[in-house]
């Protein structure tokens, strides 16, 4: 048996019989992972890279040698603008070789900032400050104007910013320098800071995705990403003989350490599928024939594009070379990946993962039993269990097998905490295992499931309902190609399952006839939804998870339209917004247009109708 081969937890505890310093001897920072990786395969392809995602067009492919080349040089300009190990720099940048060099040459001189470039002016602003930003790297005018329109707006407004630095622009704008120019004056085969880098630095601040409320900033250190990454390795058996499929942004760790740093440690090819990845139709629309031109061994997807991929036509198209497709970023329908695999052959391997964990937590056996709508099991050197918490969020006990609880980690691939210290009150449960915030139960193998987030479960009169059970029913029906449940606010029962639906191209139902059929295919008669919108698209973050606090909005929405409507006949004017709230989470706000002698007797009616809802609200008026 080889050593890294995984069909159950036993072989995951037979791989942590040798210390995991042993396992990364020579290592001691990302950037070690370059230099070892340009001395073993200097003129293997480390990055590939297509300007348009096409399957037809020439592709710009980097060498191992370049590759590390290129981020000493990164690491070498930053120093030279006055970044030193504690200061940060931050890139806003889609999928380009230029976004590595910029990634693993921040690292390597201080800390890089990752920054989801879709975001409006002031968010990022307020992410730059949160660093105190040092050195910005971007887009140009000419290569992408309105990145650089809200760099434009920005910039004034981040006092720590000293330098922006432009990737693409032979001309850049004043006030900002050409980042590939500036590179070419710099060595390429020393640090010119003479920095010894360990293992305990912090290397990246990453900002959470923001699902469940403002973003916060982790922490990344050194030693968190090569332990995340030698475990990736290990989990997909990686090597210098395979190709990945990079899809999913670099200001993602999933993006950043599955499809990068797992992958350059293993010496295996990355291939950029043009710079706007998934998002990108047209690629999706190749995807296929991608597959077969550079022969993709595996990618990392959310269930929007597993789902997406299957009304891609494969014509013949060879995927010989593909072992399987990895979905961790977002709870993944056992319907969904049954679906998927029969239709395609191809094997997925379900896993989870979190920013706080680096990226990687939990991952079916690759060569075990894959268990559809498990996240698998534990990554070897992280321990994992499901806890009971009493109301103050005060650790009770470990579950017992199959028992629900709240799901916690520990171990080297954990991060040290946010930058941000009231959002680590209550992070940590007896100092060091991580409440992730999910639900999840043990079966006795070891495999782990998750139940929903403590904030996503649907509790209807007191009884707790999974999404997942509405969800995975849902699924099964041939017209459904997604589906997503949320609570609905209910003053009797305090909340009522409601869904979202996308369908099949081509494929017709009604919500009489999606009720009908969840009436029968979910066991739990108080799951089933009394509403199923169908719609033509569901709301996603930038990674592409389905963003559920929109969802529930919207259904919150709904029912107040409802409740509010006789209440407000003498106005000539109203509206209804469920918008998010600091303090609140969310609240209503009630905008109406009424004469002033009426304004009294309708808010009354008004106070009266909300006086079941345990959500916050204000009233509004607005001059007729």
């Amino acid at each position: 048996m080889s050593d890294r081969t995984i069909h159950s937890l036993a072989d995951i505890e037979r791989l942590e019989s040798t210390p995991l310093d042993q396992r990364l001897e020579g290592f001691d920072s990302s950037y070690d992972v370059f230099r070892r990786a340009a001395k073993a395969w200097p003129d293997a392809p480390a990055l590939s890279f297509l300007p348009q995602g096409s399957a037809d067009e020439a592709a710009l492919t980097v060498s191992y040698k370049e590759l590390f080349s290129n981020i000493t040089r990164a690491a070498n300009l930053f120093h030279t603008l006055g970044v030193g190990a504690s200061d940060v720099v931050s890139y806003l940048l889609p999928n380009l070789p230029q976004t590595h060099f910029a990634l693993w040459g921040g690292q390597a001189a201080g800390i890089v900032n990752p920054i989801n470039p879709l975001l409006e002016a002031e968010q990022i602003a307020a992410l730059l400050n949160e660093v105190s930003c040092k050195v910005l790297v971007t887009l140009g005018r000419s290569a992408g104007p309105e990145l650089w329109d809200k760099v434009v707006q920005l910039r004034g407004k981040v006092p720590s910013l000293q330098a922006v630095l432009v990737v693409n622009e032979s001309a850049p704008e004043e006030g900002a320098l050409s980042f590939d120019i500036e590179l070419l004056k710099m060595p390429a085969d020393h640090l010119l800071s003479g920095r010894r880098i360990k293992r305990d630095d912090i290397c990246a601040y990453f900002h959470t995705g923001g699902t469940t409320g403002t973003p916060k900033t982790a922490r990344h250190s050194h030693g968190n990403e090569l332990a995340n990454a030698w475990c990736g390795t290990v989990a997909v058996d990686l090597g210098p003989g395979d190709t990945l499929l990079c899809g999913l942004p670099l200001f993602h760790v999933n993006g950043v350490i599955v499809t990068g740093l797992t992958a350059f440690m293993a010496g295996s090819h990355v291939l950029l599928a043009g710079p706007q990845g998934y998002r990108n139709r047209a690629m999706l629309a190749q995807f296929w024939q991608l597959v077969e031109r550079f022969r993709i061994t595996t990618f990392s997807a959310v269930p929007t594009v597993y789902a997406a991929l299957m009304s891609v036509p494969r014509g013949e198209a060879d995927l010989s070379s593909l072992r399987f497709g990895i979905c961790g970023a977002a709870p993944m329908p056992a319907a969904l990946i049954r679906q998927f695999e029969q239709s395609t052959g191809i094997r997925i391997l379900e896993g989870y993962g979190l920013t706080e964990g680096t990226c990687i937590s939990a991952i079916n056996p690759r060569d075990g039993e894959r268990r559809p709508g498990s996240i698998g099991l534990r990554i070897p050197y992280q321990q994992m269990k499901p806890v009971i918490l009493d109301e103050q969020g005060v650790y009770v006990r470990d579950c017992a097998v199959d028992e629900i609880g709240v799901l916690t980690i520990s171990g080297p691939n954990v991060f040290a905490g946010y930058m941000q210290e009231e959002a680590n009150r209550k992070l940590w449960i007896d100092g060091r295992w991580l409440n992730t915030g999910d639900l999840a139960r043990r079966d006795a193998d070891g495999y782990f499931w998750l139940t929903g987030r403590q904030k996503e479960l649907i509790i209807r009169g007191g009884h707790n309902i999974d999404p997942a059970v509405i969800e995975e029913a849902l699924m099964r029906h041939p017209a459904v190609q997604l589906a997503a449940a949320v609570g609905k606010p209910d003053r009797y029962a305090g909340e009522l399952p409601v869904a979202y639906v996308t369908l099949h191209e081509g494929a017709s139902v009604s919500q009489e006839e999606l009720i009908d059929y969840a009436r029968t295919a979910i066991p739990e008669r108080a799951a089933v939804p009394g509403e199923i919108f169908v719609v033509g698209s569901l709301p996603l973050t930038a990674v592409g998870k389905v963003f559920k606090p929109h969802l529930r909005n919207d259904a919150t929405e709904h029912v107040l339209r409802t409740v509010l409507a006789p209440c407000v006949q003498q106005a000539s004017e109203w509206q209804v917004s469920v918008e998010p709230h600091p303090v609140h989470g969310v609240y209503a706000r009630i905008v109406l247009t009424a004469p002033q002698p009426l304004h009294s007797e309708i808010t009354q009616a008004i106070d009266e109708a909300m006086a079941g809802f345990s959500l916050k609200y204000e009233v509004t008026w607005v001059a007729a």
